[in-house]
């Protein structure tokens, strides 16, 4: 790719591609090499000029963008960012976009749309840069199990007692981190430990990730609530536009979602979620930090790994960005960095850092 970045939007509202086209004019590094109005129109435009990124509305005549999603991941994956409208329907679809392969979603308003789209230029134009460093053909599990993982050499772990709350699992992800989540907890069975998530996704996309999620595996997946308590057999994933915090009450895990400012340039912060489990598990949790694109998590898994709590990466050859679990590595508040094949399998066994070291 070269150092400009190729963008090519398919959207059916002129508006939106007159808005897209004119507010990215200019930003350097970046370059719309076309607008087209459905991907009929689209697929002409790339036979003579392949994009690196493609901004895909999901609604369009001709052929949805979900087929044509699939078409350019199976003929030359590239980078899809999905243009979402913000409301329900428009979430569960995009949700199938994104489990066939986009990267990221910018949401866009039924109402006053040009002037959300131009407030959002700095957004937007973070989202790309994302996507273009992005690997999306680097998901390729189907058929893996927990069973050929290489984690496997340490089976012998000693395993908690499933019936109790006292070992929890923090996890934080963004780009990415969809396909990466979804990999991991179709491989767990209903006794895993409790699991408590950020994957930074607009409001209404998370209730209907967790949905996804919890109608194709054993575990039991839901949009989190104040006052949850994590129990094992249980994921919980933090709702959009809220932070969610881990505490300990007496025997039992809760969560704790609220209002708050941006952390980390998000909302929910992976930051937030790990910081909190440092303090209320110690090292009675284990932190796990996925693909992504920037440094949310980075501070809040080397306070965790100063708790006492067991560290983990994704390694970079695994990761679509690997970008958050370097900085994490980077300040040193990592044990160990494993391939997302071998996660599912330290995720069962939730061994302490000294369990860990010892074998």
């Amino acid at each position: 790719m070269s150092t400009t970045i190729k963008v090519l939007i398919v959207d059916d509202s002129a508006v939106v591609r007159q808005v897209l086209t004119s507010t990215l004019d200019g930003v350097s590094g970046i370059q719309v090499i076309g607008a087209a109005p459905d991907p009929i129109f689209a697929m002409k435009r790339m036979e003579s000029e392949w994009p690196d990124v493609i901004i895909l509305d999901i609604e369009m005549p001709r052929m949805d963008g979900v087929t044509f999603l699939k078409k350019v991941m199976a003929e030359r994956p590239t980078p899809v960012i999905i243009c979402s409208t913000l409301t329900e329907k428009g979430a569960e679809v995009t949700m199938q976009a994104m489990s066939a392969g986009a990267v990221d979603i910018i949401t866009k308003p039924k109402m006053n749309l040009k002037t959300f789209l131009l407030e959002s230029k700095n957004t937007i134009v973070d989202v790309i840069k994302a996507a273009a460093q992005s690997r999306p053909g680097k998901m390729k599990f189907t058929g893996a199990t927990c069973s050929s993982d290489p984690f496997r050499a340490n089976s012998h772990l000693e395993r908690p007692m499933v019936e109790t709350t006292d070992r929890v699992i923090v996890i934080g992800t963004s780009t990415g981190g969809t396909q990466a989540l979804e990999f991991l907890f179709t491989q767990l069975p209903r006794t895993a430990p409790a699991i408590v998530v950020v994957q930074h996704m607009p409001e209404h996309f998370t209730a209907a990730f967790a949905k996804r999620l919890n109608s194709i595996c054993q575990v039991t997946v839901k949009e989190a609530e104040n006052n949850d308590r994590a129990l094992p057999g249980v994921i919980l994933i933090a709702p959009g536009r809220k932070h969610m915090l881990l505490q300990r009450n007496g025997a039992q895990y809760r969560v704790c979602v609220k209002e708050g400012p941006l952390v980390s340039r998000h909302r929910p912060s992976v930051d937030v979620l790990f910081r909190s489990s440092a303090q209320a598990a110690g090292a009675n949790a284990v932190g796990i930090i996925l693909t992504g694109m920037g440094d949310d998590g980075a501070h809040g898994i080397k306070e965790m790994h100063d708790a006492g709590a067991l560290t983990v990466a994704q390694d970079e050859a695994s990761c679509i960005v690997y970008g958050m679990p370097k900085e994490a590595v980077k300040l040193g508040g990592v044990d160990v960095s494993l391939p997302l094949s071998a996660i599912p399998q330290l995720i069962l066994q939730a061994p302490s850092r000294r369990q860990f070291k010892k074998n």
